[in-house]
């Protein structure tokens, strides 16, 4: 029962700093904790309550690794797709390399860790296997961690309700195919429309900004081609005002507040993207100083693995300091307990 009081502690942290700014990763960190810990709780408690529970538990255990098969295979699946569907790329190729080493990797971390008990080897070597085995092991558990507390708050934040009237809608680009709105695309400024017709049906019309610039592969600005569907689909010309100098979506942002600003619209801004990208763009917001929020628009399912995966590396490398910090301490303390084990009793 001890678990439930971290579990308790981590949920409060959770519910106090996603009211002071629902923008922040450390929300998910917060929210798997606490949920992690409940769970750990509830097993320890069946484990110890008699046979049955504990068969109960490593029935859990034995469903937890058919969850995981599953997924990977399925990651598998989805990457075969997306290489159909969508053409070879390194981004496509994501959710198949995630499968792959779902798989792959723990074992090799078992292995690692064992196999040193089943050769006659030199102490020394039988050290670094089974210390290069738990780094393995440790990077699986960091990777499964950070990628849930992503994942799921990604979940979380999408569904979050924004009361405040928008004076302005950005929309994020996301690429044109020769020269035009792709599906993909059009799901974002169908949601940007809904939310400018339901703003502007009670109150002050809230300006439209379509934000992208001219990719090399593009013969026109993203902003341009969602500025024209806009107007195509019943916005007003006065209320349409796109971007078209920006290259990703941190510029994006700030171009776009600056076209807010010149417009003479402060006020309240709501970002549109993909439901996949809503977490980041948030976080982004946040850290050029924007109080703006976000709103997701549907995406077509078999893109959904690898756009997830796509974000969640970006974020990564985003945080690549506080990563390096993490994995750096890990590799320390296993080094420590590797020469602690080979020095004489």
């Amino acid at each position: 029962m001890i678990l439930l009081v971290p579990a308790l502690v981590f949920a409060v942290l959770y519910v106090v700093s996603r009211r002071r700014d629902a923008r922040r990763l450390r929300n998910g960190v917060f929210l798997v904790a606490a949920l992690g810990c409940l769970l750990l709780a509830g097993l320890v408690e069946l484990d110890r309550s008699g046979p049955a529970q504990q068969s109960l538990v490593t029935l859990g255990a034995l469903l937890a690794v058919v969850i995981v098969g599953v997924l990977a295979l399925a990651l598998i699946g989805n990457g075969v797709t997306m290489l159909r569907s969508e053409g070879r790329s390194l981004g496509n190729l994501l959710s198949l390399v995630a499968g792959v080493a779902i798989l792959v990797l723990p074992v090799v971390a078992v292995v690692l860790v064992t196999l040193p008990s089943q050769l006659d080897l030199p102490s020394v070597v039988d050290v670094l296997l089974v210390a290069l085995g738990l780094l393995v092991a440790f990077g699986c558990f960091y990777a499964a961690a950070t990628f849930a507390a992503f994942g799921l708050y990604s979940i979380v934040y999408s569904r979050y309700r924004h009361t405040k009237r928008p004076r302005a809608i950005v929309v994020l680009g996301s690429g044109l195919i020769r020269g035009e709105v792709p599906p993909l695309l059009r799901s974002r400024l169908d949601k940007a429309l809904a939310v400018y017709g339901g703003v502007a049906a009670d109150g002050p019309r809230p300006v439209l900004i379509p934000s992208g610039g001219q990719g090399a592969d593009e013969p026109r600005a993203e902003g341009d081609a969602m500025a024209e569907y806009l107007l195509g689909q019943g916005a007003d010309a006065a209320d349409v005002r796109p971007e078209t100098a920006s290259t990703s979506t941190r510029e994006n942002l700030l171009l776009s507040r600056e076209v807010q600003r010149a417009d003479g619209r402060d006020g309240a801004t709501l970002v549109v993207t993909n439901d996949y990208h809503v977490l980041r763009a948030a976080l982004l917001a946040r850290s050029i100083g924007s109080d703006a929020q976000v709103v997701g628009s549907p995406t077509a399912a078999y893109y959904v693995p690898s756009a997830f995966l796509r974000e969640y590396i970006a974020i990564m490398v985003e945080h690549r300091r506080l990563n390096a910090v993490a994995v750096l301490a890990a590799a320390a303390l296993v080094a420590l307990a590797a020469v602690w084990s080979l020095l004489p009793v």
